[in-house]
């Protein structure tokens, strides 16, 4: 972050007619305090031209003692700004008015009538310092930034850019020149990529959003490395409980002798009404996805999609092409089990399914399974589905059928990597002779058996009706906002929602101290989705007054 004295700071600034000077300094002075920077940091303050006279700006520039520097709409259209909205590009025809002028006034200026290369030097325009009578040249090698993007009012937008200097191997972020006619919004077919800024972002944001989705993005990564709210991540908060913590404290003592997984199998089995050789367990579901990816022959895998992306990432890396059943969102991601290929010999397919929270029938699924076909089931958050409706793990009639279940949401034992398969015995043969030796710790395998018992049952089942209700108050929430748009029907612990410009929302979210999962990693989603992890009321409703000012901020 610059400082006071090394700072060459420049404010973009958009304001409704007929608003006081004293409105957009205090926006003004919210930003520079964001930004760790004082009054005398600013170097110019710039806007569109028509609102240049606009006695809110112009007395906000003279109290600041900086010139006010008037861009024409077609200069701001020129400018890629990483945070666009719908609203001014209508009305002005750039998509932001305070992050494209910050841009142009801190050096961002329109050149050719082409792309300006990532690493291509700006050059910057000479600003009028207060109080000194010539031009004061930005360093030559340097490059327009945002050090705070757009903050909003409900009638002043202000952003904060800055000249820095480049060296001539870094590759900093910087304004990217658009065609003189170009106005656009992020993410629409034929627009440049976002930009990412330097203000504070998870490091998974710093990539060009493609028709390629990250089907190894997890929620874990929005939340690594910085202290967040945690929506991102579905496993249940406050776990594991203290008695499963004792339980698996007292195992470590018998950690010299290799694991023995027969126990832990055996209740497993018996939780489902099953035979031990219909029970595999694994080191978390992610480890069965690999095996059935290794093990199992398919000539013509499909996954059902938007859905948890780690079958398919293991199904490429093991060779195989996937196919792709894209669910709609006018039919609210439900199941057509016509939609499926006929020819298709291994079909994928999650209950209740990670990220649309849709709970699908079970004789919907059932309807999948054909003689020659291997039909799995990721049941990873059935065990918060009350009752477990809709479940197909224990029946032994649907031909194919491999259902996938993991211990580390409802019992918070992500860490410790515990799940299982259930399926025919030759099924469970073929899966078992790939995995390595002594797959599962002795811990995870405690765990497994006390998370097998009566009581923990009990417990899990409470879990889920209490998540059905905190859910319920967080849709309630999110039905508030006009902008916002939940995907009908949730049953698991976490909802989906659709918001204009929903990455933007998000990245606004983490610097309200908010993190929550984005969408466009899942195919058959884009950049406008977001999931939500449900939580206890009083997280919700921090959280709902952070989405709030999200909103707002972006006007």
């Amino acid at each position: 972050m610059l400082s006071d004295g090394e700072a060459s700071a420049h404010l973009g600034v958009g304001a409704r007619s007929g608003v006081p000077a004293d409105e957009v300094l205090a926006l003004v002075d919210a930003v520079l305090r964001e930004a760790g920077l004082s009054r005398a940091a600013v170097r110019s303050l710039g806007t569109l031209d028509a609102r240049a006279a606009e006695p809110g700006i112009a007395g906000a520039a003279a109290l600041l003692g900086v010139p006010v520097r008037g861009f024409a709409a077609e200069e701001l259209a020129a400018v890629s700004v990483p945070h666009p909205s719908a609203r001014p590009l209508a009305a002005t025809g750039t998509a932001s008015v305070a992050e494209a002028a910050a841009l142009l006034a801190a050096g961002g200026e329109p050149g050719a009538d082409t792309v300006a290369e990532p690493d291509a030097v700006v050059a910057p325009s000479a600003v009028v310092a207060p109080g000194m009578g010539e031009p004061v040249a930005p360093p030559a090698r340097a490059r327009a930034v945002l050090l705070v993007p757009k903050r909003k009012t409900r009638r002043v937008t202000c952003a904060l850019a800055a000249s820095v200097p480049v060296r001539s191997h870094e590759d900093a972020p910087g304004a990217r020149l658009l065609p003189r006619t170009h106005g656009y919004i992020a993410g629409e077919p034929g627009s440049p990529p976002t930009i990412p800024t330097p203000h504070t972002t998870a490091a998974m944001d710093m990539h060009t959003h493609t028709d390629a989705h990250d089907l190894r993005h997890h929620g874990d990564a929005e939340v690594r490395d910085e202290k967040l709210i945690d929506l991102a991540v579905n496993v249940r908060t406050d776990t594991p409980p203290d008695w499963l913590r004792r339980r698996i404290a007292d195992s470590l003592t018998g950690l010299a002798a290799y694991p023995d997984g027969r126990v832990a199998r055996a209740a497993v089995a018996e939780r489902h009404d099953l035979p031990p050789n219909r029970v595999l367990l694994t080191a978390g579901a992610a480890e069965a996805f690999v095996l059935l990816a290794r093990a199992l022959p398919a000539r013509r895998p499909v996954v059902v999609h938007p859905q948890f992306t780690e079958p398919e990432a293991a199904l490429r890396d093991a060779g195989h092409a996937v196919d792709r059943v894209l669910l709609r969102e006018e039919d609210g991601f439900r199941l057509d089990p016509a939609a499926v290929p006929e020819d298709a010999d291994l079909v994928v397919i999650g209950n209740p399914t990670n990220p649309t929270s849709v709970l699908h029938p079970a004789a919907s699924i059932a309807a999948l399974a054909r003689p020659g076909r291997t039909l799995v089931v990721d049941e990873a958050f059935m065990d918060a589905v009350p009752g477990e409706r809709e479940s197909l793990a224990g029946r032994t009639d649907v031909p194919g059928l491999v259902v996938l279940r993991s211990l580390t949401k409802t019992w918070g034992l992500a860490g410790l990597r515990i799940g299982y398969v259930l399926a025919a015995p030759g099924t469970i043969a073929d899966l078992e002779r790939a995995q390595p030796l002594w797959p599962v710790s002795t811990p995870a395998l405690v765990a497994a058996e006390a998370c097998m018992s009566r009581a923990a049952l009990a417990e899990a089942e409470h879990a889920a009706h209490r998540i059905g209700v905190e859910r319920a108050h967080l849709l309630a929430g999110l039905a508030e906002f006009d902008e916002v748009r939940t995907v009908a029907g949730a049953e698991g612990p976490f909802v989906l929602v659709r918001i204009d410009g929903a990455d933007a929302v998000r990245e606004r979210l983490r610097s309200l101290g908010f993190a929550a999962r984005r969408g466009d990693t899942f195919p058959g989603l884009d950049r406008n989705w977001l999931r939500l992890a449900v939580r206890d009321r009083a997280t919700t409703n921090r959280f709902l007054q952070a989405l709030d000012q999200a909103l707002l901020m972006g006007g």
